[in-house]
């Protein structure tokens, strides 16, 4: 799995997975597994709130479907960046969210090509999971975030439906509490965890899904 092969190796992998066939369906499958409509849902109610955020960082935008919501539900005259290491999703996403008006960069999450406490908010939807350390892509985020910044974090969670998506995405899994540990030895806060249902939560479905604050 990427987890385990060296750094300069892991963007090859991920370019390879995601500007293929899998790709391709990223959106498709994000829609069937109703991870779209019921993350929707969190910044609809506000759960997730983007209210006062004046830039937010859209990390590994894949095909737009985090970007979508945020184009919905920002603030008007919110900055908002997209990125992404695959320049074929990044096109994808521009396809899909054409109505909008989002900033489109081609990053890699271990380099992020922005200024220090760049941004208000931050999105990062099943990204973390396809580096070979957590560390290297969280340092970078709470390096862009300003100070009290908040960060809307979804990642795949050591369960045996993530054990499923680990072999289909070619990616890792984490443990709730040792990713818990390493966000805040980097100064970066868990305020709540969020479920996108009830039924998510009873039965650990979707993945880890948290708030995340840097004070």
């Amino acid at each position: 799995t990427i987890s385990r092969v060296p750094l300069d190796q892991y963007q090859a992998k991920v370019k390879d997975v995601y500007g293929g066939p899998q790709g391709a369906i990223l959106a498709t499958a994000s829609m069937l597994s109703l991870h779209t409509p019921l993350t929707e849902r969190l910044f609809r109610s506000r759960r997730f709130s983007l209210a006062g955020m004046k830039t937010i960082l859209d990390v590994g935008s894949g095909a737009g479907q985090l970007a979508q919501h945020l184009l919905k539900y920002a603030d008007p005259g919110t900055q908002i960046y997209c990125t992404d290491l695959s320049q074929p999703m990044l096109r994808r996403a521009r396809r899909r969210l054409k109505g909008g008006s989002p900033t489109f960069v081609t990053a890699d999450l271990t380099a992020l090509p922005f200024p220090n406490d760049s941004f208000d908010g931050v999105t990062c939807g099943y990204v973390l999971e396809h580096l070979p350390d957590p560390q290297l892509g969280l340092a970078e985020l709470a390096r862009v975030m300003r100070p009290g910044a908040r960060m809307f974090l979804l990642t795949t969670e050591d369960t045996i439906y993530g054990a499923w998506t680990s072999r289909f995405w070619c990616c890792r899994t984490y443990n709730r509490k040792e990713l818990m540990r390493q966000c805040e030895s980097l100064g970066l806060r868990w305020q709540r965890e969020l479920w996108l249902t009830r039924v998510h939560q009873a039965v650990r479905l979707g993945g880890i899904c948290v708030e995340i604050e840097k004070p």
